[in-house]
């Protein structure tokens, strides 16, 4: 009698410890900043800051299992100042750097200009699916030009006034905590880098928060 239950303990605790290995397990990578040019646009030269979503591979022991894949992954950010109070009292929904821009698609017949409609275009929120191994980089700001303040950079800037320059995430000339979160079903992680806005565009970057750098939630 004892052997079958014990049996059967053991069966559930092997189970259950495969179905945590076989979970997504989410990591956060800082990326170098990415620089870009650009004509006919609302700034001609672009720094932007971002980082990249890895779902971890299994350990070799246990490739012969897979992964799950890490399905409808979201990701927001948060601005602090260094004394850790929030800048804007609320959270950026982050955008993924890979997804498509949120602007509709031109079409010309007949010498006319028209649009393609997407809706998922133009939504403001963006999610991800991560496989085993893989990563996706989102996007946390951006610095325009000569500008001395910075953005915090998602799907609102195709449409904000200015255009790319959206007062509802400016960040003036300094530095603060930025806090990225991720989240999918079952998993969320998150991380704290600082935000160095007090440089020209070339020196624009994130960081690795130091031993005390703490934000209030």
């Amino acid at each position: 009698m004892w052997e079958v239950i014990l049996g059967a303990v053991i069966s559930i605790i092997i189970t259950i410890g495969i179905e945590n290995l076989r979970k997504p397990k989410l990591s956060v990578v800082l990326r170098p900043p990415v620089d870009r040019d650009f004509q006919n646009a609302p700034a001609q030269k672009v720094r932007f800051l971002q980082v990249d979503v890895v779902n971890q591979p299994l350990h070799p022991l246990v490739r012969w299992m897979s992964r799950e894949a890490a399905m409808q992954v979201h990701t927001s950010v948060s601005f602090y100042h260094l004394d850790g109070q929030n800048v804007f009292g609320r959270e950026m929904i982050a955008r993924w750097s890979g997804a498509p821009e949120p602007v509709l698609p031109t079409v010309i017949l007949d010498d006319k200009r028209g649009f393609i409609f997407d809706p998922l275009r133009l939504t403001v929120s963006s999610n991800m699916d991560i496989y085993p191994g893989h990563s996706q980089a989102f996007d946390i700001a951006a610095k325009l030009d000569d500008d001395e303040e910075c953005y915090g950079w998602n799907n609102e800037v195709y449409f904000s006034n200015p255009l790319w320059r959206n007062p509802n995430w400016k960040l003036p000339h300094g530095r603060y905590l930025v806090k990225v979160t991720i989240s999918t079903a079952g998993e969320k992680v998150t991380h704290i880098y600082r935000l160095i806005n007090d440089v020209p565009r070339n020196s624009f970057r994130l960081e690795d928060k130091l031993p005390n750098d703490k934000v209030l939630s």
